[in-house]
């Protein structure tokens, strides 16, 4: 979706150039929007992610996870995960997957069959598949190898019922969002590819686990959904019971996520004592509207019972911290920096993230 750096117009040009060289027209080609349970984009946007020069004579339609009649349903994972997919995916004969690979909180990292499964899913498939990481006992799953993340191979258990050939190319970006390399052929043996070339750029060895850590959301500065990432990326680096400052560049604010339209007047303390209760049942919440805040909600409540969270975000608004007041969010970087410095008035080790949007920590065994 727009939000994501992928830069889809720099490679575009040569996929449709290499299927009009086997004979496939633009007329014969429908791009499809991944957009798993995020908004849907408007024209503009489209032309702005894969170049208009690219999207005329194209046809193009956003994924609609909540319209039954757009979907078609597979069966089941061996995990129990209801498998339906957009339609036209499905009657194609070929599906070329654009995406990049990154780190990623609950998938470990992006890329490959993430792209069609959540990307091309419908609703109660993309709950299923999310929840399988949504567990107390698991708490981050940045950086993990694929093998090792139970979401990771069910999503792609899940995007191999399709039958059909499923060609990737997928970018790996460094800090400053250029591309450094492509992986391109089979969506899960290019993804490991990938998967290692990413790990190699973001992957950062820190000595142990800090008594504070400052991120920023670089490069991932969209909207809050997006620059919240710098939060999940970075927060094995401190250590439980240390204070995360998360600096929020958030260019759309809010963005499309929707937060609970409710108002929680307890404080961190109080959340956190609840949070012990709400974990075990985060998916039973009935104001919980999606997937991915089921997911989001879940990890919120992680890092508050693991850690103090402190942000920086003048680009959300004022009333967010009042609604919720366990968010402790300050427009002022001077105001963040003293209340951290509250939380812990005496010498502490500090490990900062400028690039948190994608850097993640590893630690020594």
């Amino acid at each position: 979706d727009i939000a994501r750096p992928t830069p889809v117009h720099l490679f575009l040009p040569f996929v449709l150039k290499e299927l009009e060289r086997a004979g496939i027209t633009k007329k014969e080609i429908t791009a499809i929007t991944a957009l798993g349970v995020h908004h849907a984009m408007t024209a503009e946007e489209m032309a702005s992610k894969v170049g208009a020069e690219n999207l005329a004579g194209l046809e193009w339609v956003n994924h609609r996870y909540d319209a039954p009649d757009e979907l078609v349903h597979l069966g089941k994972t061996t995990r129990g995960t209801p498998v339906s997919f957009n339609r036209r995916a499905i009657e194609a004969d070929l599906i070329v997957s654009l995406g990049s690979i990154e780190p990623h909180v609950i998938a470990g990292f992006g890329g490959g069959y993430k792209n069609i499964f959540p990307g091309i899913a419908g609703a109660d498939a993309i709950g299923h598949n999310h929840k399988l990481n949504a567990r107390p006992e698991i708490f981050n799953m940045v950086g993990v190898p694929p093998e090792r993340n139970p979401m990771r191979l069910d999503l792609e258990e899940a995007a191999e019922m399709i039958g059909k050939p499923v060609f990737i190319v997928n970018a790996v970006l460094n800090g400053a969002l250029e591309v450094t390399r492509l992986v391109a052929g089979h969506p899960v043996e290019a993804h490991r590819e990938g998967v290692r070339a990413s790990a190699a750029i973001f992957g950062v060895p820190v000595p142990g686990r800090a008594d504070v850590v400052i991120c920023n959301s670089y490069p991932m500065d969209a909207d809050f959904r997006q620059a919240a990432k710098s939060l999940a990326n970075t927060i094995r680096a401190v250590r439980p019971g240390g204070t995360m400052v998360t600096c929020l560049r958030t260019e759309r604010g809010l963005g499309d996520a929707n937060l609970p339209n409710i108002t929680i007047r307890l404080g961190k303390k109080g959340m956190r004592l609840l949070s012990r209760l709400l974990l075990p049942i985060v998916g039973r919440l009935r104001f919980i509207s999606s997937a991915e805040n089921n997911f989001m909600v879940y990890f919120a409540l992680q890092s508050l019972r693991r850690n103090d969270l402190i942000f920086y975000a003048p680009g959300l608004p004022p009333e967010l911290g009042r609604k919720l007041r366990f968010l402790e969010i300050h427009h002022r970087i001077e105001d963040a920096m003293e209340s951290a410095r509250r939380a812990l008035p005496g010498r502490a080790s500090v490990l900062i993230f400028p690039k948190g949007g994608m850097t993640y920590p590893i630690l020594d065994p």
